[in-house]
């Protein structure tokens, strides 16, 4: 039985996210009266398979909003498939959701480099990619990807976040980078040095690693050697959570800079050390389970409900953003009505006006428009204290 207060979670409050009446019914594939079938590529193996939990809390998610009824009277089945971060395999599996499962949309991969991978493809094929887990501005191009959408903050905006706080907060700060050797780390270099601007030479050290590589030791030790005193985090959660527990072992007392997107307390800070981890900063858009500010939230509670009911075994604080990412996807559904053509699928999730979701922080709002895919464009800094995240400012950004 779903609980009441996991129901009232269907209901958010949306602004120019209203179903569309009357409309005569248009199907497209994986559609019929009573389904919407779409599909996905997550690594499930692979180096950074912790990010397979995205795969699992959006079924689960589909799963409760299914015994509550549905999208409109239909089931929504989300076919979601191991790419093992390979965009070889990412091409693969795409193939087989598009040719063999006959999905309506891939909506919510996640990686950059794999997302890139199956683009043009998808692009070519007319096949919505939307409310891809990628944060490269490459993804950003309505002109030659007029069928794929965003749902990361991408890297200029991102990295000018940080930039920003360093330049405000620190100065005279030596910066160090550790960044992966593809497009999500050198993206994300790139956006830092370009907002650093005329205080690029702040940085004065680079470290790249390549994802297959079984430790970064050796980079972490050149960059102390540098006399760096701020660490800059262009990687992963498993290498963000490997330099953090490498610094600490060899007492580089570094401020550390990380993505907001492996700022984990149970995916990195944890494994690296929660006392390693503390004076750790990043950025947040989400709602936090660890900080008792939210306890009374009822976007919170509906939350922590469908977590305990739906998702039991995984880790209530590394869950919040894959839970986002499935009510934006039923959202852009739900306003298609019974127009569930991909060409209505790609209009409707295209034109999204401040749409306020239940977890992302109050001010922070979804905005997407077919000439600007990027979802939003606002966070707030937090510090790490040693046992939880707390905000610093206030929501900043575009």
């Amino acid at each position: 039985m779903i609980r009441p207060v996991i129901l009232a979670a269907l209901s958010l409050s949306v602004v120019g996210l209203a179903p569309v009446a009357g409309a005569d019914k248009r199907y497209g594939p994986g559609v019929t009266d009573t389904e919407i079938k779409i599909g996905q590529t997550v690594p499930y193996s692979g180096p950074i398979s912790s990010l397979s939990r995205f795969g699992r809390i959006e079924t689960a998610y589909f799963g409760m909003i299914n015994a509550a009824g549905g999208i409109n009277g239909r089931r929504v089945t989300l076919v979601s498939l191991d790419d093992a971060f390979a965009p070889p395999r990412a091409v693969e599996q795409t193939r087989r959701l598009v040719e063999g499962e006959g999905v309506l949309a891939i909506v919510g991969s996640i990686g950059t480099p794999t997302n890139l991978a199956v683009a043009k493809y998808l692009n070519s094929k007319q096949v919505p990619q939307i409310l891809i887990l990628a944060s490269t501005p490459k993804l950003n191009d309505p002109d030659n990807l007029p069928w794929t959408t965003t749902f990361m903050m991408p890297q200029p905006v991102e990295t000018r976040i940080y930039a920003e706080y360093l330049l405000r907060t620190k100065p005279d700060a030596k910066i160090a980078v550790i960044y992966q050797n593809d497009d999500l780390g050198k993206g994300n270099l790139e956006g830092f040095k370009a907002a650093l601007g005329s205080s690029a030479s702040m940085i004065v050290s680079e470290a790249a690693y390549d994802i297959t590589d079984p430790t970064i030791d050796s980079q972490i030790l050149a960059l102390k050697a540098s006399g760096a005193d701020t660490l800059f985090h262009a990687s992963n959660a498993r290498f963000a959570a490997q330099a953090i527990r490498k610094a600490h072992e060899l007492g580089w007392k570094v401020q550390h800079v990380l993505l907001s997107g492996v700022s984990g307390i149970s995916a990195v800070l944890a494994p690296a050390g929660l006392s390693a981890s503390t004076g750790a900063v990043t950025s947040f858009w989400l709602k936090s389970p660890e900080n008792p500010v939210w306890d009374a939230d009822e976007g919170m509670k509906a939350y922590s409900a469908f977590m305990k009911e739906w998702a039991p075994n995984e880790p209530l604080d590394d869950a919040v953003f894959p839970y986002a990412t499935a009510q934006i996807i039923v959202e852009v559904l739900r306003k298609c009505g019974d127009d569930l053509s991909r060409e209505n699928l790609i209009k409707q999730a295209t034109n999204v006006s401040e749409f306020q979701l239940s977890m992302f922080l109050p001010g922070v709002t979804i905005n997407i428009t077919p000439h600007q895919r990027i979802g939003w464009r606002k966070a707030r800094m937090a510090r790490f204290d040693g046992t939880r995240w707390v905000l610093l400012d206030d929501v900043i950004g575009d």
